[in-house]
């Protein structure tokens, strides 16, 4: 039997904390989806195709990922995908209230579904996309943060709106 998990975010943009939780998951899980959603709450600064595009360019060494976008509803979205599990990385305590909200409403929605959680290596534990977006826009180095094509595509949208 094979275990499908869908590791959702905004992903605006991936980081190497990210990339962290999605390496992990993959380990464990016989396949992930890595699926970007819309986040109404949230101001992007990468369209979902190009953040798409992006989790497809730094998970390209990872075999058994898959990138995915949806609008709408997670669980929704899980079980039209058959998925086993979810899979959601954790920073510190802060991130837990949030995400313990979230999975409650999840298991509610549907209790079939299991919630994964990772905690990110240490090394990451202060990373946020919008710290990197924030850093980036005043043209400092966030290289040792983002993968390469990340760190060129922050570089273009900010030099060239």
């Amino acid at each position: 039997m094979s275990r499908l998990a869908i590791c959702p975010g905004s992903f605006d943009p991936v980081t190497f904390g990210h990339l962290d939780i999605i390496e992990r998951a993959a380990k464990v899980f016989d396949h992930v989806i890595v699926a970007v959603f819309h986040n109404e709450s949230k101001s992007p600064l990468f369209t979902v195709e190009e953040r798409i595009q992006l989790l497809e360019d730094s998970t390209k060494h990872i075999s058994n990922v898959s990138i995915d976008g949806h609008d709408g509803l997670l669980m929704d979205y899980a079980r039209k995908k058959n998925a086993d599990a979810l899979v959601r990385g954790l920073r510190a305590i802060s991130d837990f209230e949030y995400e313990m909200q979230i999975t409650s409403m999840n298991r509610k929605l549907n209790e079939d579904i299991e919630t994964f959680f990772v905690m990110t290596n240490n090394k990451y534990s202060f990373l946020s996309s919008s710290m990197v977006k924030e850093v980036a826009k005043f043209k400092a180095n966030v290289s040792d943060l983002v993968p390469e094509a990340v760190d060129q595509a922050l570089k273009d949208k900010f030099q060239n709106g």
